[in-house]
């Protein structure tokens, strides 16, 4: 049997406290670069980090690498520096530098080679995620956040194109003439360059309001078909409500927009990207 190129992804999971404030800087500069994230008390969140790794199949084991090689080196000799940790006052680095996404990511990436992975593979792409409504990604190029939001309305799949026959071949159940509706999860994943001082690709704050603005708060608890003026006349298919989306967000976000999600269901997850 050939040998075969392969990803693999580890997901560990672990607990530490941070705070958006220099001790090296006054509290008037720390508002000023924090602004409401900006607080002298450190707060705690349960991170999530996925470590993917690529290499060969090995014949003789049917592996890339053996997991409890690379646990040897997230579990043992990675997560103690964070596992149960205040970042600002026991890292070195997160006391010059915010312990944001954007920073922790890097960070990660930089220990890890450091402390080096088995010869066998390879670090190709870490995602760490702070909470369930917020992850970022790092591939040792190229950073990116992603926020989700979530939003509910109705709609009808029903082309004017078809007759009534082929539209109930085609969207079934979901061309009931009374509509249906879906509460919708939408990623909205964004890069940028990082503010030097803070580390921040953008503002929450500036992205949760265009976001709001031009989509949550527009189609929230409306009928697609009925209310929104961009559908008129367009099938509301998430394909097409995805796509409007992205085109509503693209030139209206902070950061460049890298790709939008939308999880119509559990089972349905429709995806554009720039």
């Amino acid at each position: 049997m050939s040998q075969t190129q392969m990803k693999m992804t580890r997901k560990i999971t672990f607990s530490s406290g941070h705070r958006y404030w220099f001790n090296h800087v006054s509290e008037v500069e720390n508002r000023l670069l924090f602004g409401e994230w900006g607080s002298p008390f450190s707060h705690g969140h349960n991170y999530v980090l996925d470590v993917e790794v690529a290499g060969t199949v090995t014949p003789e084991n049917g592996m890339i690498v053996n997991i409890k090689d690379v646990d040897a080196v997230l579990k043992k000799q990675l997560l103690p520096q964070f596992a149960n940790r205040s970042m600002n006052d026991e890292i070195e680095y997160f006391k010059t530098h915010a312990p944001c996404v954007e920073n922790i990511l890097h960070y990660l990436w930089k220990e890890i080679n450091r402390i080096g992975l088995p010869q066998e593979c390879s670090l190709t792409h870490l995602k760490l995620e702070e909470t369930p409504l917020f992850y970022g990604e790092y591939d040792g190029m190229k950073t990116t956040l992603t926020r989700i939001y979530e939003f509910a309305a109705s709609h009808r799949l029903d082309s004017p194109h078809l007759s009534p026959e082929e539209n109930i071949a085609i969207y079934s159940k979901c061309n009931n003439i009374a509509g249906h509706g879906h509460n919708y999860l939408l990623e909205v994943t964004i890069s940028g360059t990082p503010d030097p001082k803070t580390g921040f690709i953008c503002s929450f704050g500036d992205l949760d309001s265009a976001v709001h603005e031009h989509v949550v708060d527009r189609y929230d608890h409306k009928n697609l078909d009925v209310d929104v003026p961009e559908f008129q006349g367009v099938i509301t298919t998430s394909e097409n409500v995805a796509q409007e989306i992205f085109k509503r967000l693209k030139d209206t976000i902070p950061g460049t927009l890298q790709r939008i999600r939308l999880h119509e269901t559990a089972r349905n997850i429709f995806e554009v990207t720039s």
